[in-house]
């Protein structure tokens, strides 16, 4: 069983810990007790999400921490979590937004600054996926995932607007639903990827307009460059977002047989796999081009945290050690 929990501020020049945040966090879970959540860093405060609920808000010049909350406690969510609570913190037109997943307060909106409650909306157990804001038919919506369904809430009110129940059910709902100008791209390992749009109410067409059926993973998020999707499931395929997700190609590779995450710019890819390694994709090519491969770690077997790019350093965790790499060529 673990016991302590830790969030740490390292220094970008030589990796040297500046402060940490440790709590006591008591428990067992699928691949361990540590925050599956990526920090938000908002206003000079990063917000720390840990896998019990446990969320704190710390100035980040100092570590000190201003508000903390265990919002599964405060608002009583009691539902069993095999993977703990996942979704990373959203800021919204000021608010806060995170999902406790309980019978009164699904999702709700804080306060950044002092953890007091703007609203906070009814609703079902939450899933594993982050969520979503953006316009869609001209209505700012938080869009993401509870258990069985995906939903869309209003930013100001919390109020849900909609709710879309998958054909097949027993869905996961890890990876986060992706946008696509005005329209919504939704990829699990039950019902493949979809292509959705939405009418002028803000309210999503529940038929979608295209589908995929071969891209289905259960944790991988694919991402969206120029009109083109490419996810990573056995293999990376580059759909045509422009065409009813037809396949343009499909790459194989060893690495793509487990989970991967991508970072995408204008024409590259930059893939990482749970071995610590980066590979680079042309992402305009009409077929499958590897540009270049690296191994970061060795002994690694499951880097399943997301790379962070600042500028042209990389950052990548693995279970032993944190890499900065720099990608800009000499």
């Amino acid at each position: 069983m673990d016991t302590v929990d830790v969030f740490k501020c390292l220094s970008a020049k030589n990796g040297a810990e500046v402060w940490a945040v440790r709590f006591p966090c008591m428990g067992e879970l699928d691949f361990g007790a540590s925050s599956r959540a990526t920090p938000l860093i908002h206003d000079g405060v990063v917000f720390f999400f840990g896998a019990f609920g446990h969320l704190h808000a710390v100035e980040i010049a100092t570590g000190e921490i201003l508000w903390q909350m265990d919002i599964r406690d405060e608002f009583g969510a009691d539902d069993q979590r095999k993977w703990g609570m996942c979704s990373s913190p959203l800021i919204v037109n000021g608010k806060l937004i995170v999902n406790p997943g309980a019978k009164a307060a699904s999702l709700v909106a804080l306060e950044p600054k002092t953890g007091k409650v703007v609203w906070k909306s009814p609703g079902s157990p939450a899933s594993y996926g982050s969520f979503l804001a953006g316009a869609f038919g001209g209505r700012l919506q938080i869009i993401g995932y509870d258990l069985k369904t995906l939903g869309g809430w209003d930013a100001a009110t919390g109020k849900r607007l909609w709710t879309l129940t998958p054909p097949r059910d027993n869905d996961f709902n890890v990876p986060t639903p992706v946008p696509f100008g005005d329209k919504l791209i939704l990829t699990t390992e039950n019902n493949g990827t979809r292509l959705f749009r939405f009418d002028e109410n803000g309210v999503i067409d529940p038929k979608p307009i295209a589908t995929h059926a071969d891209l289905a993973p259960d944790s991988h998020t694919p991402v969206v460059v120029g009109k083109r999707l490419f996810g990573i499931w056995n293999r990376l395929y580059c759909l045509d977002l422009n065409d009813q997700l037809k396949t343009v190609w499909e790459g194989e590779n060893d690495a793509f047989s487990s989970y991967c995450s991508i970072v995408a710019a204008g024409d590259r890819l930059l893939v990482t796999t749970l071995e610590g390694e980066l590979l680079l994709i042309d992402a305009q090519a009409d077929k499958y081009h590897l540009l270049g491969r690296v191994k970061l770690f060795e002994g690694e077997r499951g880097v399943y945290s997301h790379p962070a790019l600042v500028g042209t350093r990389l950052y990548l965790r693995g279970n032993f050690a944190l890499v900065a790499v720099e990608l800009k060529p000499e």
